[in-house]
C-alpha cells in the first residue's frame, strides 16, 4: 500500500521549525529543531531511550573542535530531537491510511508495563510508518538488539524524509510499505521529481529466513565461518539505507546505509555484526563542502575512539573504488562492516552516533547550493558522473548483490539507489585544467579533508 505525504511542510509544527528554505545559522550550520511533536512530545533522537551518554567502542569521549562549517555536532545533533517528531506534525495534515492490520497490535495492550507501552506508541507516532515488526513483538523484547535496531532505523528514515521535504518545499513522498513472504518487510518512502530532489529513496528493511547460498557464500569471502544445518542457516537483518540525488549538479549526492546482522549457526551459537557507512559524491569539487561533510562525521566517531574516523574513512575510500575506471565513486566518507566487538551495546551507540550525523552533515550543502545557477554543460557532466554511479552499484557493491542473492528481496528497493537520469558517452574525457578535471584528480587520489 502507497501512502502519498503531500506538502508534508504544510502543518503548523512544521513551519515554526523550517524557518524557510534556507534556515541556517548564521555559520552555515543546520539550527537547532523544536525537539516536540505536535501534541507537545518529545521526540528523542534515533535509538535513544534517554538522555544516556554513549560510552563508546572500549574508549572515553573525545574533545574535538568545531566545524568551520557550522558550530559543531554536538549543537547540530541536540536539536535532531524535533525532526523524528515532525513526522507526527506533518502526519497531523493528511489523510493517514491504515498500514497494518488492527490484529497487529498497533492499538493492542499487553501484559507489560502500561508507561513502557505508552513510551513505545509515542516513538511509533513520529514513525513515517508503523514498525515492520508486531508491536507485541517489540514489546515483549524491548532490550534485544533487534529491537533496537529497528526502532533506530524508522527514526532515522523519519529523520531524514523529513529534513529532505523541508528543502524540497514541494516533495511528495510515496510511503510504500512491503511484506517479503519468506519472511519481514519493510517501508520505502521515495520522492521523484520535486523541487529540488530529482529523485530521493529512503528504505528500511526488517526481514528473516534462511541465507540463500550465494548470501552464504559472499559471507564466507569476508572470512566468515558458517556452519550449516541441512544446508539452512537462519538469519535476521535490518537496516536504513538511502540515496539522495538533487537535480542541481552543484548539489552532492548522498548514500548513507547502517545495518544489523544476526545468524544463528546449526549448533545454536548466534553471530552479530553491524555495517554502515555514509559517502558523498559531489559533481563538481567544492572545498568547503568537503571539509564539513568529513569534520561532521569525524565528530560522530570522534565520541566513540579517535582512531575510528582514519580507519572507515580509508576503508570507505577503498570501498567505493571503480576498479575498471580507476576512480572512486565519490570523496568518501566512512564504512565499516562485520564489526562485532567490543560488545553488542557499544557497536550500536556507535552507529546511532552515526545515523544523528546524517541530517547535519549534509542538508546544510543540499541548502547552499540548491538554487544555484548551472549551465546545459554543467548538467550535462552530473549526467556522466551519475553514470559511473550506477556502474559501480550494479557491479561492486556488496548491498546490492546481498539483496539480489537473497530470496523474496524487493528489487525496486534494493535499485532505489539509481537515479531517475544518467548519460555514458563513448571516450568522454573533460578538458585539462577544468573543473571537471579537477574532480576527477580527487576520485583518483583521495585527500584527507579534516587535517
Amino acid at each position: 500500500m502507497a501512502l502519498h505525504l503531500g506538502r508534508l511542510s504544510a502543518g503548523s509544527c512544521w513551519q515554526a521549525a523550517r524557518g524557510g528554505r534556507g534556515a541556517l545559522c548564521g555559520r552555515g550550520a543546520l539550527c537547532a529543531w523544536p525537539g516536540r511533536c505536535s501534541a507537545g512530545r518529545v521526540c528523542r533522537p534515533p535509538g535513544s531511550a534517554g538522555t544516556e551518554q554513549c560510552r563508546g567502542l572500549g574508549h572515553g569521549r573525545t574533545a574535538g573542535g568545531a566545524s568551520r562549517l557550522g558550530t559543531g555536532l554536538t549543537t547540530a545533533l541536540a536539536g535532531l530531537a524535533g525532526v523524528a517528531g515532525l513526522a507526527a506534525a506533518a502526519f497531523g495534515h493528511v489523510r493517514r491510511a491504515e498500514m497494518v492490520p488492527k490484529s497487529s497490535g498497533a492499538r493492542s495492550s499487553s501484559s507489560g508495563n502500561p508507561e513502557e507501552e505508552d513510551e513505545l506508541a509515542r516513538r511509533c507516532s513520529c514513525f513515517m510508518a508503523l514498525p515492520v515488526t508486531d508491536l507485541r513483538e517489540l514489546r515483549g523484547r524491548p532490550s534485544d538488539m533487534k529491537t533496537k535496531m529497528e526502532l533506530l532505523i524508522l527514526e532515522t528514515q523519519a529523520q531524514v524524509c523529513q529534513a529532505l521535504a523541508q528543502v524540497d518545499g514541494g516533495a511528495r513522498f510515496s510511503v510504500d510499505r512491503w511484506e517479503r513472504k519468506e519472511g519481514g518487510g519493510g517501508i520505502s518512502c521515495v520522492l521523484q521529481d520535486g523541487h529540488v530532489f530529482e529523485k530521493a529513496g529512503v528504505s528500511v528493511s526488517v526481514v528473516h529466513g534462511n541465507l540463500s547460498e550465494e548470501a552464504a557464500k559472499q559471507m564466507r569471502s569476508r572470512g566468515k565461518i558458517l556452519k550449516t544445518k541441512d544446508g539452512k542457516l537462519p538469519f535476521s537483518a535490518m537496516g536504513v539505507s538511502s540515496v539522495i540525488h538533487p537535480k542541481n549538479p552543484h548539489a552532492p549526492t548522498i548514500h548513507f546505509n547502517y545495518r544489523y546482522f544476526e545468524v544463528e549457526e546449526a549448533d545454536g551459537n548466534k553471530l552479530w555484526w553491524f555495517g554502515g557507512g555514509c559517502d558523498l559524491t559531489p559533481t563538481y569539487l567544492n572545498q568547503e563542502d568537503a571539509v564539513h561533510f568529513h569534520r561532521t562525521l569525524k565528530e560522530a566517531c570522534d565520541q566513540h575512539g579517535p582512531d575510528l574516523y582514519p580507519k572507515f574513512k580509508k576503508w570507505c575510500d577503498d570501498y567505493f573504488f571503480i576498479v575498471h575506471r580507476g576512480e572512486r565513486r565519490g570523496i568518501g566518507g566512512i564504512f565499516f562492516d562485520d564489526l562485532d566487538s567490543p560488545s553488542k551495546e557499544e557497536v550500536f551507540r556507535f552507529v546511532q552516533s552515526c545515523a544523528q550525523a546524517v541530517v547535519p552533515s549534509y542538508i546544510p550543502l543540499v541548502q547552499k547550493h540548491c538554487d544555484d545557477s548551472f549551465t546545459p554543460q554543467e548538467k550535462l557532466w552530473q549526467q556522466l558522473r551519475r553514470g559511473r554511479y550506477v556502474e559501480f552499484n550494479l557491479v561492486y557493491d556488496r548491498g546490492t548483490k546481498f539483496g539480489l542473492f537473497t530470496p523474496g528481496s524487493r528489487i525496486e528497493s534494493i535499485l532505489m539507489s539509481l537515479p531517475l537520469t544518467a548519460r555514458w558517452e563513448y571516450m568522454h574525457s573533460p578538458p585539462e585544467n577544468s573543473k571537471e578535471a579537477e574532480i576527477l584528480e580527487v576520485l583518483r587520489h583521495p585527500r584527507d579533508w579534516v587535517h
